[in-house]
């Protein structure tokens, strides 16, 4: 068997592989000094690439349309934004994680959604994807504002200082600024983006790779490995996994109670349980400034993984039920 069908039949992406490479990277070869402040100029650059790419590739339609669907947007924002930061919260005073790992769960479950894998997954499924397209695209948008409020709040709850108005600010000019360029130049890009599809999907994935290795370089250079033991990253595991079954359940039977069709079921279901790498990333390196951010990105990274492999299952099981169901 080779390395290509051992990764599809354990429903590994290679780029899944390339992220946690990063992290190996900057073990071995963490960046400093002058090249650790030049690394942190081109890291704002490409952040600020990808999010203009995204703001370029989002149709107008896709971040207006949907509003005649507001029960289920509403619904998955619920979930989002109100449901797993209530989660995060409690996983983050069981004392079962260091104080930084905790922080980091709760700020995984302050993120928005997936846009790609939420689309892709309840295209599989077949589920409406007409309002995935919209959900999530929605969720990551409200998520450069209600990401940074949430940790700000919950983080001061704890008796840390994380966000603040000085990070919000930083998020609108990093991120959300370079989103709005990228929608006034649509006109101008879109055919260019379309076209290099391939291209725009390296710059996206390059940038979070960057990304990673920059935030996680930092935190090697600041003792990480000192300060995280292999049983904590055990019980990390288990909590992210944990995390996830409550909320893919929450979201499957939340949908049923409040009467969606299966299609919207699977809607809320993907988009609803699912957390953003390409939008937290960038953001715990704002909000988390310094070797703490390597840390804080590591229950995303964990999760991100289980909910890629989770969701694959998931949706290759609804995408092979009979057509009748998938029409009631």
């Amino acid at each position: 068997m080779g390395f290509k069908s051992l990764l599809d039949k354990l429903k590994i992406e290679p780029y899944v592989i390339a992220l946690f490479g990063m992290v190996v990277l900057a073990s071995v070869l963490p960046v400093r000094g002058v090249a650790a402040e030049g690394l942190s100029v081109i890291v704002k650059l490409a952040i600020a690439l990808l999010f203009f790419l995204h703001g370029a590739k989002l149709s107008r339609e896709a971040v207006v349309a949907g509003v005649t669907h507001w029960r289920l947007h509403l619904t998955i924002l619920a979930f989002t934004f109100g449901m797993f930061p209530v989660l995060g919260l409690v996983a983050s005073k069981l004392g079962v994680l260091s104080s930084t790992l905790a922080a980091g769960m709760l700020f995984l479950c302050c993120l928005p959604s997936t846009v790609q894998s939420s689309i892709a997954f309840t295209s599989i499924a077949r589920g409406n994807v007409a309002a995935a397209v919209c959900a999530a695209s929605a969720s990551n948008l409200f998520g450069i504002f209600i990401t940074p409020v949430l940790v700000s709040v919950l983080m001061h709850t704890q008796g840390g200082a994380a966000g603040g108005w000085k990070s919000i600010q930083d998020i609108i000019v990093q991120l959300l600024l370079p989103f709005i360029l990228g929608q006034l130049a649509r006109p101008l890009v879109a055919k260019w983006v379309e076209k290099h599809k391939q291209l725009v999907g390296y710059v996206d994935r390059g940038s979070i790779l960057l990304v990673v290795y920059a935030a996680f370089s930092e935190a090697v250079v600041g003792g990480i490995w000192s300060k995280v033991s292999a049983v904590e990253m055990a019980i990390l595991l288990i909590a992210c996994c944990v995390l996830l079954a409550i909320v893919l359940a929450a979201t499957t039977y939340g949908a049923r109670a409040l009467g969606f069709s299966k299609e919207d079921e699977i809607t809320i279901m993907f988009c609803g349980s699912k957390k953003s790498m390409a939008t937290g990333v960038p953001m715990a390196g704002i909000l988390f400034p310094g070797p703490t951010a390597g840390v804080i990105v590591l229950p995303l990274m964990i999760f991100h993984q289980i909910q890629l492999m989770a969701c694959s299952v998931i949706a290759q099981h609804y995408a092979k039920r009979p057509p009748a169901i998938a029409e009631a």
